[in-house]
This record gives C-alpha cells, structure tokens and sequence, in this order.
C-alpha cells in the first residue's frame, strides 16, 4: 500500500513512461513497482554476529538459518505471501520453489549448485512483513568470497571503497558506469532481464540506480572495527548516492550480554548498563552513519518472540531456583560447568535451556524466579524479552523507518530517477526528468523529501556544518515526534510550540547572515522544517492534497537563465551530490527573482531579515538569487 508521497511520486513517473526512451522507461517502470512494495531493510554485519537470529526475532518466527551453512552464504529476502513457500532465484531469471524444512525454517542443503543462484525469497504469512521487507544477508568478513560479494553488491559496497578511498564521486563512477558491472543485477535479482541487454530491459547504470535496499540494521558486537565503519559508509540506499546516515540507518550492538561489566566505567558492575553505556559510545563513532545503537541481546529475543520458550522450559528453571545460590553462580560461569555439574534438572533439559537463553538468560530467569515463585511462564517470556532490550529495537525501528517509510521509499526512488536521467545521453529527456522531480518537491507537503535530503547531506558531509548544529539537524530529521524533534522530552505544548517558533526564527535569521551558500539553503530547509512543526502543534495543516502531481500531469521543461544572470532557484544545492534535479544536485523551492532574503510561509511570524545571503568569501551570491 503506497503512501501520499509514494503515490505523487508513482504518479509522475507513470507521466513520464510515453516521454522517454524504452531503456530508461524500463527502469522507470521498476521504480515504479519498487514504490509498491514495503521498505526494504537489510540486516548486514560481520560473520557470526548474530544477524539471522536477530531477524528471527524481527520474523517472530524461527526461519532463518543461524548454523553455517549454504543457506547463509546467499541474500535472502522474507517478505509477506498468502502461502508459505521459498523461491530459489537464479541469475538469469529462473526461479524453483521449495517447501520449508519440517522444523519450519529454510532448509539447511538446498540442493542446488549455488554458482548459479542470485538469492532467496521467502514468503511468510506474517503480519509483521505486511509494510516491511527484511534482507537477511550473508557475514562480511567471510572467508567465502562469494557470499561476501553477494552482501557487498546488495548494499552497494562494492566498488566504493576504492571510490571513496580515491576521492572519487560516486556520481562520476556512475556517469562512467565503473561501479555498474552488473553484479547488482544478479546479486539483488530484480528481475529476468538482467543483463540481456535486449530493447527496453535495462542497462548496467540503469539497474544499478534502481536496486538494493532502502534501509539498513547494521549488526556489531563488543566495538566497532575499521571496516564495520565503511561498509556503513559505502551503503546506497536504491543507490544514488543515498548514503548511510540517520535517515536510513540504525546500529546494533548485538551479544550484549558478553559485554564484561566491570571493564566499562560508570557500569557499577551491571551488564546491562555497561552494554547502554558501550552502545552509546558506539553510537558516537558512527554517527552520523546511523540514527542511533541499540544494545540487543539477540536470542533471548529471538527465544521469546519466536514462541520457542514453553512452559516446560520454565518449570525446569523453577526447579533451579532450588539449587544453591553460590553453588548456582559456579554452574553458570561457563557452558560445560552449567551442563555437566550435578543438579536436579537433567543434561538434555539444560542443554536445551543454554541454546534458548545462553547462560546470562538462564540466570536472569532464576533471579526473577527466586523473588516471584508463582510467575507464570507467559510473564517469565515478557520479562525476559525486555531484558534482551529488543522493545527499544523495535520502537526505534519503528521512528526511524516504519513512520517515515513513505518518505524514504519517495525519497529513494527520486533518487533513482535522477541517477536515471544522468544515465542518459538525450538532454531534452534528462530536463524533463529533472523538471518533473522539482515541481513534485516544491509542493508544501512533500518538504518531508527536503528535509531528509537536507540531513542526507550534512550526516554524509556534503554541506559542512558547525557541529552543534550538524546535531540539531540529526536530531530533528531522526525523529517524527516533535518533543524529540526540538529536544524537550518532558516540555508543554504551549513550550514546543514557542521553541519550534524560536527555532524557525534563528534558522532563518542564519541562513541570511551567519552561512555559506550550501548551508543558507539547507537552512532554509530547516527553518521551514520548524515552521511546519509550529503549524502542526498549533493545529493548522498545510494545503494542498500530497498526491496532487499523481493525475499524470508533467509539468513542461522551463527555460533556465544561464550562469551569470538572474537565478530562478532559492533552494538549489550547488553541491554535485548527483541527487535530485539537475546534475549540480539542486531541489528547493523557487522564490521570485529579486526577493531579497528569505522566503516567509504564509502566516509565518518568525522574524525575517531580508538581505544578502552571506557566503564564502568571493562567491558572488547574494540572497535574492543573483551573482
């Protein structure tokens, strides 16, 4: 189901089918179908870092492989189907269908030589995967080069490190096509035609604009390496330079019961303090690759979420709670002494006990047991689930994409569009592209896209920003709530709505006289991103129906003065991000010529300062658009 932003975008595509060529019309198409599919969410990590586990719990369901073994080395995607089934996808299209193993899961030898396998698909009558798709994917850092590459091509890494490590942009490997060698076809098996080369089906730079994931759960445990770090940093997001940051990307610290208390200060000898405090440092080192790290430990959740944990195995934990305290603690200091010392539950059930919670959920369950006897099972699993720390997974899961997946599935395929029209060697149809995308991003309701590409750049360091402030537009394009957005958690409504004012106020006064041109238009951005948040709590909503560009109506290319003239765009980026619009990488809205200084919202009372944009010295840019 699409929504408002999604449609108005399908909407100008579908325009936009009879005026371009078959090639890049194929690749519309698929950006078309990709809006109406859920968000795609790719869960990576080192090997053994508990990924699969973790999407598991994500499933609630035990399907994914967690033992080493064929399964693991390929991508696969689970994704909501009216019958439970596995599709084995091949590199030139094929597909094979095979039933789950009898235990329910993806079957550990598939049978089939996997030289010639793209990926897997599963499809799972769950509700959870009804707006949601989740990509489990092979470890990087596998000595399997194969599955490492399967990973690397799905989330775009591929080719950009030697790009970034170079200094080159990603849109002039785009524009050579050194990155498009057409693994990603195969790798992510968008469809039939990859690679065939044949009228209408795609090319290598136009597939590659169109693939790969939306969102990613980057999966670490104890620190993050060197290269944990730049595969985040190299993540597309449906390409386009749609780089990791806090829009698209979310950390793990996964394991977090491994973590050795007593080695992080300030833990006061708790685990799960220590692994708050670890993500949290953690957090610092990547941001602004990720919106955030949550400590997770992944199966105890995947145990109580997947219904693996019965009433018998409570009752035997209840049986331990008989055993000694001191003798108890020497039993779980490692997993042989736990199942070979005498106690009164037998070896196969405690075996069973250390695969479902490992030794740390085997003693939180007795604790627990020792103050409140007559717990029944059902409460024992809630509480163990909110010991795993997998509830705060799940509501951040649920603010940084779930709220936001219209926008970021809009925002992507625009993305995708624009790499298109670059792609192109027609110029009248790389304007019409361009112009399209402006007049849909110039609607008041579509300022969603703006802002998230607006913190795109400042998080990827496209537009440098001070850091208090580079904070400021984390925080209130990380969230959709506006006690967080203006960070006030505990403050009245009558206060948020004066701090959102505040704010809109001196985002504007800055985007006049304290910034460089590319960060006066970000600041533009923002300070209408507050207006917004001003008129929401106030009650007022803005006009105009989102989807108002879904009639199929394309606006027609509009002369632009050339450089030296009088400038028509307010909101242009001249960063050569390679993103929306033309190739300088501008999409703001237009103001008049000969304005002066910011552009006001109606009805909006922040103060204006009208005057020249201040840039770098010897820019020649004034405020009102002129050089």
């Amino acid at each position: 189901m699409q929504g408002p932003l999604s449609q108005a975008v399908a909407g100008m595509c579908t325009a936009l089918l009879p005026q371009v060529s078959s090639t890049t019309a194929a690749g519309v198409a698929e950006v078309v179908g990709r809006l109406d599919t859920p968000l795609q969410l790719a869960v990576a990590g080192r090997i053994k870092s508990g990924k699969s586990t973790l999407v598991n719990a994500l499933i609630g369901r035990r399907v994914a492989p967690t033992d080493v073994g064929e399964c693991t080395r390929l991508v696969t995607r689970f994704q909501y189907g009216t019958v439970d089934r596995i599709e084995v996808v091949f590199g030139d299209g094929r597909r094979s269908t095979l039933p789950f193993a009898a235990d329910g899961g993806i079957p550990a030898d598939l049978g089939l030589d996997l030289a010639g396998v793209s990926h897997i698909e599963a499809y799972l009558t769950s509700a959870l995967l009804a707006d949601i798709t989740v990509i489990d994917t092979p470890g990087l850092g596998s000595l399997d080069a194969a599955s490492v590459s399967r990973t690397e091509a799905l989330l775009g890494a591929s080719g950009a490190t030697g790009a970034r490590a170079t200094g080159t942009q990603a849109t002039g490997a785009r524009a050579t096509g050194t990155r498009a060698t057409g693994t990603r076809a195969t790798s992510t098996g968008t469809g039939a035609d990859a690679g065939r080369g044949t009228p209408g089906s795609l090319d290598p730079v136009s597939r590659f604009a169109v693939a790969g994931a939306e969102a990613v759960v980057y999966v670490f445990t104890q620190s993050v390496r060197a290269d944990d770090a730049l595969v985040l940093a190299a993540f597309t997001a449906a390409t386009a330079s749609r780089d990791a940051g806090p829009v698209n990307a979310l950390g793990v610290l996964n394991k977090a019961d491994t973590v050795v208390a007593d080695s992080v200060t300030g833990a006061g000898g708790s685990v799960r303090e220590a692994a708050r405090i670890l993500a949290r440092s953690q957090a610092e080192v990547l941001r602004p690759r990720v919106a955030d790290v949550i400590p997770v430990i992944g199966l105890l959740a995947e145990t109580a979420e997947t219904g693996a944990f019965t009433a018998a195995d409570a009752e035997a934990l209840r049986v331990l709670t008989t055993v000694d305290p001191a003798l108890f603690g020497a039993m779980t200091m490692a997993g042989d002494l736990f199942t070979e010392m005498d106690a009164p539950v037998d070896r196969p059930t405690r075996i069973r006990l250390l695969q479902l919670l490992d030794l740390y959920g085997i003693g939180e369950a007795v604790a627990i047991l020792r103050v409140e006897p007559a717990i029944s099972a059902g409460e024992l699993r809630r509480r163990l689930l909110d010991a795993s720390g997998f509830a705060e997974l799940r509501r951040r899961l649920g603010e940084v994409f779930r709220s936001r997946a219209d926008g970021i599935k809009a925002s992507a395929a625009l993305a995708s569009m624009a790499a298109l029209a670059a792609a192109s060697s027609d110029w009248a149809e790389r304007q019409r592209i361009h112009d399209a995308i402006e007049v849909l991003l110039q609607r008041p309701e579509a300022h969603q896209l703006r802002l998230l590409e607006a913190l795109t750049l400042v998080s990827s360091g496209a537009v440098t920003m001070p850091d208090d402030l580079t904070a400021e537009i984390i925080r209130l394009g990380g969230s959709v709530r506006p006690e967080d957005q203006l960070g006030l958690p505990t403050a009245a409504h009558t206060a948020l709505q004066a701090a959102a004012l505040e704010r809109a106020g001196w985002w504007r006064s800055f985007a006049s006289f304290g910034a460089t041109p590319a960060q006066g238009r970000v600041a533009h951005v923002v300070h209408r991103a507050y207006f917004l948040i001003w008129q929401d709590l106030k009650g007022d909503q803005p006009s105009g129906p989102v989807g108002g560009l879904a009639n199929g109506s394309v606006p027609r290319p509009q002369f632009r003065q050339p450089a030296g003239q009088i400038g028509h765009e307010a909101g242009e980026y001249g960063q050569a991000s390679g993103r929306y619009g033309r190739p300088t990488g501008q999409f703001g809205q237009r103001r008049p010529p000969g304005s002066g200084g910011p552009m006001a919202e109606p009805d909006d009372p922040s103060p204006g300062f009208p005057g020249p944009l201040r840039g770098a010295a010897g820019d020649g840019w004034t405020g009102d658009g002129r050089r």
